[in-house]
């Protein structure tokens, strides 16, 4: 079973920044995609941002210049950094993962807070 472990989230003040890590216990480039999505309290689940095998990027619209997802291979790790945050960013954070055979698997969520 693969396992998604994301880190980073917390309390931001608007305006500011972070960076959310998803740790997959199996190497990333078994996946066809990883990305980020995000649901806030009474909202459906967003894409935010994701990666495909060949490192090609997708944005959501409402976080497109904001954000930037990356990878770090040797650590089995995605990256989501998030700039010029705003209450409207105030979510739980999920990693997801898109396997070659079609399976899906889902961290656990982190929650990410924008406010004074």
């Amino acid at each position: 079973q693969v396992q998604l472990v994301e880190s980073g989230g917390g309390l931001v003040q608007p305006g500011g920044s972070l960076r959310l890590s998803c740790a997959a216990s199996r190497s990333i480039f078994r996946f066809n995609y990883m990305g980020w999505y995000r649901q806030a309290p009474g909202k459906e689940r967003e894409l935010v941002a994701r990666i495909a095998g060949d490192g090609s990027t997708n944005y959501g619209d409402s976080v497109r210049g904001r954000s930037a997802i990356s990878r770090d291979s040797a650590k089995n790790t995605v990256y989501l950094q998030m700039s010029s945050l705003k209450p409207d960013d105030t979510a739980v954070y999920y990693c997801k993962a898109f396997g070659v055979y079609g399976d899906v698997y889902w961290g656990q969520g982190t929650q990410v807070t924008v406010s004074p």
